[in-house]
């Protein structure tokens, strides 16, 4: 659905923006809100983020190995 933006400042603000960054104001206003979005999503803070990742993680079985300290520092460069 295409948007329709019915307010002259807006329409001012994504003409600035637009012609700094040398696009048109279609895409001005594309970069600003994705911009937008990202700013917003590092506000959450980083355990809620990472909270699905570490769900999936829980949810797999316990192998029940132990890891090999000694295996894991020669793959690091740590003797």
């Amino acid at each position: 659905m295409p948007l329709n933006i019915r307010s002259e400042e807006v329409n001012q603000l994504a003409e600035a923006l637009a012609e700094r960054l040398h696009v048109t104001k279609t895409e001005a206003v594309k970069r600003a809100l994705e911009n937008e979005l990202q700013r917003q999503d590092k506000k959450v803070p980083l355990r809620e983020r990472l909270k699905p990742l570490l769900d999936e993680i829980a949810a797999r079985p316990d192998t029940g190995l132990k890891a090999d300290k000694a295996f894991f520092d020669e793959l690091s460069g740590d003797y």
